[in-house]
């Protein structure tokens, strides 16, 4: 391993991201958000000096390959000023290859080479990408296109040879009207929640409205092109009437009007989707399908797609987002800058460097406000955490190295009871401090989750929202959405340890193999990185306890009772 080339893949766009490689073993790959605590951070100049490198382990070796994707805001003109940087900060081996790649590239890498398949179509839907002219890709179409015009969907046939670009929809920066699917949604969320990152607001919304009540229609599809239409236009520029404040929930009638906004267009978005997904199957007439950008976070969607298209499967990172081009950047280098096979499979998303145990200790050092026990068993450790979970307490889960996506996976994630929906609501009350129509999700043993929800396969990365059985939906009501779906994380024998056996504990002392978990973090912050910032955020918290093996921490003044 240590003859292996050092690759560095660095993201510097909206959510700014850096990932480290040996090879095809991956060393680590994080986002910037998780290190400056400022939620979709940018790249920007001065991430490596000063963010980066003081930060990340083995950034002061030598590197061998060093591959960057920006997007098209103002940073792209900035390269000579991170170009100096660089030299400056990072050390390169002679003979460093080096490439800067288009953002849809960079997504492409990031989902289809650590895909399972060896053959599959790839859609890239975000809302914008790279300028024309920093097209890094063979595409019969770029020639004829002006360098203004930006990528905002890429539609490819791959294998493990060789990528054929099949189409894309462009967008000229100096027309006004937008089009394209991600951009519909980027504007469909500003119209009722501001700031960034609140899509997943507006797909738990839809469920509580009515997508006919506002009589809009589908979008216009037309092979790879997604036209929006006038009248959506219009309307979305009725801020005042769609604006979710705190208080709308207050107002039945406002609320409903907000809701049926975004269920009409969680459905028109839908829809369009699985049009473009069926365009592109008969375009290819493979069976695999890996879907990435923003919008592939965007769970309800994912499952229509394997439900209702020809594919027959469904490949889905755990960051599709932009996050991931870091990743992308990196398996660019191997396969394509030193003409190695990447090795690397998105097996698990717990990619964030390892916290170490002097860390963890020092944190606890000193905590006298905490009761502080040291449990090196991991069976009684279990069962102290699922003693407090069956007493309808919140327990947060802070262990190895954190997850590289959006979603907790039960590294960084807070659980509970799923049997009572009002620890649902006490945890986004009291704990998220958010709107109480957002879902939590279920965590699941795969081998008993045909019996909760209406899936046939695993889905150990929560990238889809399927039907709760109606008899289980009784049972998980605090995991089971107003739609009575579910965005589930199935957890294997392969799988991480620690969850499953809390699953396996749970189960055996209630017959249920499903626990309530949503993401260690507080309002309008990251998921936390460190053992410091997972205590402070359980300090400044009404949780009960935080189980970080192998220690479990509680209050000496116990918080109020979940009620």
């Amino acid at each position: 391993m240590s003859d292996a080339p050092r690759i560095l893949g660095i993201n510097r766009t909206q959510d700014a991201s850096i990932c480290l490689m040996q090879g095809s073993h991956l060393a680590w790959a994080i986002q910037k958000e998780r290190l400056t605590r400022q939620k979709h951070h940018w790249g920007r100049l001065g991430d490596l000096r000063d963010i980066y490198v003081p930060r990340l382990p083995g950034l002061d070796q030598p590197l061998d390959v060093l591959v960057e994707c920006y997007s098209s805001d103002a940073e792209i003109d900035k390269l000579a000023d991170y170009e100096k940087e660089l030299s400056e900060t990072l050390r390169l081996s002679p003979g460093c290859r080096r490439a800067r790649i288009s953002h849809h590239l960079a997504h492409l890498y990031s989902v289809f080479h650590p895909s399972p398949f060896d053959e599959a179509a790839v859609m890239i839907i975000d809302g914008q990408g790279s300028p024309m002219s920093e097209l890094t890709e063979q595409w019969s179409g770029a020639a004829s296109v002006p360098g203004d015009w930006r990528e905002i969907s890429s539609f490819y046939c791959a294998d493990r040879r060789h990528v054929e670009c099949i189409d894309k929809q462009l967008w000229d920066r100096n027309e006004e009207r937008l089009v394209g699917l991600g951009m519909f949604y980027f504007l469909l969320t500003h119209a009722i929640f501001p700031g960034q990152g609140n899509e997943g607001k507006v797909m738990g919304l839809a469920p509580h409205g009515d997508p006919d009540a506002l009589g809009l229609p589908p979008l216009e599809v037309n092979g790879a092109q997604v036209t929006i239409p006038a009248r959506w236009f219009e309307i979305l520029h009725e801020r005042g009437r769609f604006r979710y404040v705190n208080g709308s929930s207050d107002d039945k009638a406002r609320f409903a009007d907000i809701a049926n906004l975004a269920a009409a267009g969680q459905r028109a978005f839908e829809e369009a989707v699985l049009e473009v997904a069926r365009w592109l199957h008969a375009q290819t007439g493979v069976e695999n399908l890996c879907f990435a950008g923003g919008t592939g976070l965007n769970c309800s969607t994912n499952d229509r797609l394997l439900r209702e298209t020809p594919f027959r499967r469904v490949f889905i990172p755990p960051a599709p987002s932009d996050a991931g081009t870091a990743l992308g950047c990196a398996i660019y280098g191997i396969t394509e800058l030193l003409g190695q096979p990447c090795a690397w499979r998105w097996e698990n998303d717990y990619l964030g460097p390892q916290p170490r145990m002097t860390d963890i200790e020092a944190a606890l050092q000193g905590a006298d406000d905490l009761i502080v026990e040291r449990i090196d068993r991991q069976e009684e450790l279990c069962a102290r955490v699922v003693d407090l979970l069956c007493a309808t307490k919140v327990v947060a889960l802070y262990q190895g190295g954190s997850e590289f996506g959006p979603r907790a996976l039960g590294h960084r994630s807070i659980l509970g009871d799923p049997r009572h929906g009002h620890v649902r609501d006490w945890i986004n009350a009291k704990v998220k401090e958010r709107e109480w129509f957002r879902p939590l999700a279920p965590i699941v043993l795969l081998e008993r989750a045909e019996e909760f929800f209406d899936i046939f396969r695993p889905s150990p990365f929560m990238q889809f929202a399927a039907p709760v059985r109606p008899q289980a939906a009784q049972i998980i009501p605090a995991v089971t959405h107003v739609d009575c779906t579910a965005r589930l994380q199935t957890v294997s024998e392969q799988d991480d340890p620690l969850l499953r056996a809390l699953l396996q504990a749970f189960e055996a002392r209630t017959g249920v193999p499903v626990l309530l978990n949503t993401s260690f973090n507080r309002k309008e912050e990251p998921i936390v990185e460190t053992p410091a910032e997972a205590l402070e955020s359980f300090r400044r918290t009404p949780m009960h306890a935080l189980a970080m093996p192998p220690f479990l921490v509680r209050k000496r003044v116990e918080p109020e009772a979940v009620s």
